[in-house]
């Protein structure tokens, strides 16, 4: 076989083996969402909290409200935490739920399934999402505004402002660095702020994850989801002008990924293969 055949073929065993990878879907839940914008799994409880908009993403109305599903799809409490605009983004740690409301970060006591207080943002034009690190850190983007803020003593704090950060949506934080999704996979240096752009031409990301394999998964609002092989992005759904995919999580162990379709008022799940 001729050299240049060689690699030929070598390349399309690589592509195959790239691609590899599916969704398969595992259930949708039955009704009574409203526009859910994010669902996360809590590891302690094996909840899945789900942020619900029920209505304009950009309006105090007082309609939005968080719900409970269990890992089967299966919706446990439906208004589990009332009181809010436009929820969005989530993050947990020590026992408190962090979600994102147009222009404050609310604070929930999951035990009490209270607000514990709403952090308000003079100023912001669209939070959005909202992450911890391991010790404890809380970031959140505005999009609209193309900043990231950070909570510090009960406020929140103007962390990165900087050209590559544009409409940044999707965060994780893992390990001293903190990833921001925007058009790009963008790595920030907790410490020093330093950046690096992993992953080029993804579209805008809504919600970004890191899977045990190091590498990434991610959604596109519209209706897309992707995983990461190194500095390549591979496409696993593609549900536009069906269903949203908006800001997923990843169940790490059972391979899980959960996908609130917005507009579509129901969460998805999939099981990622092999």
């Amino acid at each position: 076989m001729k050299l240049r055949n060689i690699f030929l073929f070598m390349m399309v065993l690589i592509g195959l083996s790239v691609n590899s990878q599916t969704l398969t879907k595992i259930w949708t839940t039955s009704g009574g969402l409203k526009t859910p914008e994010s669902a996360l799994f809590d590891e302690k409880t094996n909840n899945v909290y789900v942020t619900n908009i029920d209505g304009d993403a950009s309006t105090k109305d007082g309609n939005g409200f968080i719900s409970i599903l269990d890992l089967d799809g299966k919706i446990k409490n439906l208004k589990w935490v009332t009181g809010l605009n436009a929820p969005k983004g989530q993050a947990i740690h020590k026992g408190n739920l962090y979600v994102s409301d147009i222009d404050e970060l609310v604070v929930i006591s999951i035990k009490d399934a209270k607000i514990t207080s709403k952090i308000k943002l003079e100023n912001a034009k669209f939070l959005n999402d909202v992450t911890a690190s391991e010790d404890g850190t809380v970031f959140v983007t505005d999009m609209r505004d193309n900043k990231i803020y950070v909570l510090e003593n009960g406020k929140l704090v103007l962390w990165l402002e900087d050209k590559l950060i544009t409409n940044p949506n999707g965060l994780w934080a893992e390990k001293g660095k903190l990833y921001i999704g925007t058009g790009q996979i963008i790595e920030a240096d907790i410490k020093t702020k330093a950046l690096k752009v992993l992953v080029d031409n993804c579209g805008g990301i809504d919600g970004i994850e890191k899977m045990e394999n190091g590498e990434f998964i991610y959604s596109n609002w519209p209706g897309r989801i992707f995983v990461t092989k190194g500095t390549e992005s591979i496409k696993l759904l593609d549900t536009v002008d069906k269903k949203n995919t908006a800001d997923i999580d990843y169940v790490p162990g059972k391979k899980l990924v959960l996908v609130p379709t917005f507009l579509g008022n129901s969460v998805e799940a999939y099981k990622l293969n092999p």
